[in-house]
């Protein structure tokens, strides 16, 4: 089949477009959480996106823009709970999740079970891309991007030593509200390309293998935006031709991406 042949469809271009929003918003998102070990963070959220959606069928809400609160309260209550001490960051996330998922498989078996319209949440497809949901995510993603790019030098310094950002007059606690902000809005953009199930491996996976490539931290960033793009791209395109999940296809792109990375690295050395 003529890839060209692609653009043809209108769900196709909706979800090349959220594609390309989640790929960009993850991918610099990534670095800063996988450094300051939050990495696991988008797993958390992205099981209270599932329960946020639950309950948003349940009311016949739209489940994005009812979602959206539900995410950043719960992500600012995980960064609250490891700041005071009172719980580790992975304990706090941990917590925050499985009571997370708990609620939405109760209130889904109260509506008689996983519907059509829930397990494209969980799992992901974009052939259900509304276009008001297209609207929203480019509002939300250009607003994620533009965020990131005025704070950057904050969040760096924020990223490497929380301490010294104080120190210079910071305010660190507005800061990790910020990348909670951040991250919560991007779990939700991609939740119908990837599905909750794996929209967390968005956030982890072109970190983690730009950081392999130990390169500075502006090129980690653009790195990473770079193997992000081209795995959420061919990962949507070959998911139509190859009539495969498309969020299973991109995160198996982005494993076989990691994996050349990490053995050229040892072949190297």
């Amino acid at each position: 089949m003529n890839l060209l042949n692609l653009f043809q469809y209108e769900f196709m271009t909706r979800a090349l477009v959220v594609g390309t929003l989640i790929g960009i918003s993850g991918a610099l998102l990534g670095v800063f959480l996988v450094l300051k070990h939050y990495s696991m963070i988008g797993d958390g959220l992205a099981h209270v996106s599932f329960a946020s959606v639950a309950i948003a069928l349940a009311l016949g809400a739209t489940p994005l823009l009812f979602s959206l609160p539900l995410v950043i309260g719960a992500s600012f209550l995980i960064m609250m709970l490891s700041e005071k001490n009172e719980l580790h960051a992975d304990a706090a996330i941990g917590l925050v999740s499985s009571f997370s998922v708990a609620l939405g498989i109760f209130l889904s078996s109260l509506r008689g079970g996983f519907g059509v319209d829930l397990n494209s949440y969980l799992f992901g497809s974009i052939l259900v891309i509304r276009p008001l949901e297209v609207w929203i995510s480019v509002i939300l993603g250009v607003g994620v991007v533009s965020a990131i790019v005025f704070f950057h030098t904050e969040l760096i310094v924020l990223t490497y030593d929380e301490d010294y950002a104080r120190t210079l007059g910071l305010n660190t606690r507005l800061l990790n509200q910020l990348l909670a902000l951040l991250t919560s809005v991007t779990i939700l953009l991609g939740i119908r390309v990837v599905g909750t199930l794996l929209i967390s491996s968005m956030i982890i996976f072109p970190a983690v293998t730009a950081l392999q490539l130990k390169k500075s931290f502006h090129m980690t960033l653009f790195l990473s935006v770079v193997i992000s793009l081209v795995c959420v791209l061919g990962g949507i395109m070959s998911s139509f031709v190859l009539n495969t999940p498309t969020g299973a296809t991109i995160v198996l792109l982005n494993g076989v991406v990691f994996a050349l990375v990490y053995l050229s690295r040892r072949v190297k050395a």
